[in-house]
C-alpha cells in the first residue's frame, strides 16, 4: 500500500492511508535550532539579526503540516483532503524504517556514506562534535556519528580499481577474517566523523611482496567497519551501551560485510525484512500522523521485522579487537601527511 510518487520541486513523498509525508528540511535550519528544547533559538536567531515570525512553524516529523492544494490534487488525481505529513531527513526517516527509535535503540547505514545512528529518550552531546546531537523523527533525540565515504568505497576499489561488477564473486574468497595485515583507511573524500577532518583521504598500509587482491579487498570491507567503530567508541565513551544493531543501506546486503561489522563492532547485527528503509519509515510517519497507529514506537513494533541476526563468535571478535588497536593508530600518525600532500 505504499506508492511512491514526486511533488512539485521534486519533493519525494509516500502516500499510505491517505497521507503523505515529505522530506522538505534544509540542514542549514538546524543550525538556528535550539535541539534540546525543540524550538528556534533565541541566542541564535539575535546573532543573526533575525525575529521568530521570519522563521517557519516548527513541527514533529509525525504532525499534520496541512492538505494537498488543488492544483497539486488534481494534477496527481488525489483528494485535497489527502494531508502532508512534516516527514524527516534520510537518516532519521531510515532510523525510524529500522525500528531505531525510543531509548537505546541504534542502526548502521552502509550507503554511500555510512552512519552509526543511536536513538535516546534524553538529550545528550558530545562535547569534542565527533558525534551530532538532533531532534528525532520519534520526538526524542538521537547521536549520529556520519563517515563520508563506506558503500562507496567498496564500489570504487571493484569498479574503478579492479574493474568488476561481481562484487559477490570477490568477495567469496575471503576466508581469514580477523588475520589481514593490510588495512584500508577509508578516507576518500574526506572524514566527518568522528575527526572532522577534510584533508583526510584514503590509505592502504601494510602490503608486502605476499599481499593479494583479496587481502586489498578485505582490507576495504574491514577498513570501514574499523571506522564505524571510531564513532561507535565515543558513543560508549558517552556512557551508552549497545548490545545490537540494525543495519541497512546496498553495502548491508552482503553476508560477508554484516559479519565483519558484528564481529568488529562485538555486538549482533540484525537484518529486517524491508530494505528501503526511509521510504518505510517515511510512510510510517505518516500512518502515525493519521491515527493509524497512537506513536512511531508502535509502528515500529508493527511494521519492522527481523529476519536475521548475525551474532558476533567470541574468537572473531577478539581478533578484530586486536586488529582495531592497530587501525586506530594508523589516521593519528598519517595526519601530518594529509595536512601537506594536495
Amino acid at each position: 500500500k505504499i506508492a511512491k510518487i514526486m511533488l512539485p520541486k521534486d519533493y519525494l513523498a509516500y502516500k499510505l492511508s491517505g497521507s503523505f509525508c515529505t522530506d522538505v528540511s534544509d540542514a542549514s535550519g538546524m543550525l538556528l535550532m535550539d535541539v534540546k528544547n525543540r524550538c528556534w533559538s533565541k541566542e541564535m536567531m539575535d546573532i543573526c539579526g533575525i525575529t521568530e515570525d521570519k522563521l517557519p512553524k516548527l513541527y514533529e516529523s509525525f504532525e499534520v503540516v496541512g492538505t494537498l492544494k488543488k492544483e497539486v490534487a488534481d494534477e496527481l488525481g488525489f483528494s485535497e483532503n489527502v494531508k502532508v505529513i512534516a516527514g524527516a531527513g534520510d537518516n532519521a526517516a531510515a532510523a525510524v524504517g529500522t525500528g531505531t527509535v525510543g531509548d537505546g535503540q541504534c542502526n548502521v547505514s552502509l550507503g554511500t556514506s555510512g552512519t552509526i545512528f543511536i536513538s535516546s529518550e534524553n538529550f545528550g552531546v558530545d562535547p569534542y562534535n565527533a558525534l551530532h546531537a538532533f531532534a528525532h523523527a520519534d520526538g526524542h533525540y538521537h547521536l549520529m556519528g556520519c563517515m563520508l565515504s563506506a558503500a562507496s568505497c567498496n564500489k570504487w576499489w571493484m569498479d574503478t580499481i579492479i574493474g568488476t561488477k561481481d562484487y559477490g564473486k570477490e568477495q567469496e574468497a575471503i576466508e581469514n577474517l580477523g588475520e589481514n595485515h593490510v588495512f584500508f583507511l577509508p578516507y576518500l573524500m574526506g572524514e566527518r566523523s568522528p575527526h572532522n577532518d577534510p584533508q583526510a583521504r584514503g590509505t592502504f598500509i601494510g602490503m608486502s611482496m605476499d599481499t593479494s587482491r583479496v587481502d586489498m579487498t578485505q582490507a576495504v570491507l574491514e577498513g570501514v567497519a574499523f571506522a564505524i567503530r571510531d564513532s561507535f567508541e565515543v558513543a560508549k565513551s558517552l556512557g551508552i551501551h549497545i548490545e545490537r544493531t540494525k543495519i541497512c543501506g546496498g553495502g548491508a546486503k552482503s553476508p560477508l560485510w554484516r559479519k565483519i561489522i558484528a564481529n568488529v563492532l562485538n555486538i549482533k547485527v540484525d537484518r529486517i525484512a524491508s530494505e528501503e528503509g526511509p521510504a518505510l519509515g517515511g510512510a510510517m510517519l505518516a500512518a502515525v500522523a493519521d491515527g493509524t497507529f497512537a506513536s512511531v514506537e508502535e509502528a515500529a513494533a508493527r511494521i519492522v521485522k527481523v529476519v536475521e541476526t548475525v551474532e558476533p563468535d567470541p574468537e572473531l571478535a577478539a581478533k578484530y579487537e586486536e586488529k582495531y588497536q592497530q587501525f586506530k593508530q594508523i589516521y593519528p600518525a598519517c595526519k601530518p601527511l594529509f595536512e601537506i600532500i594536495k
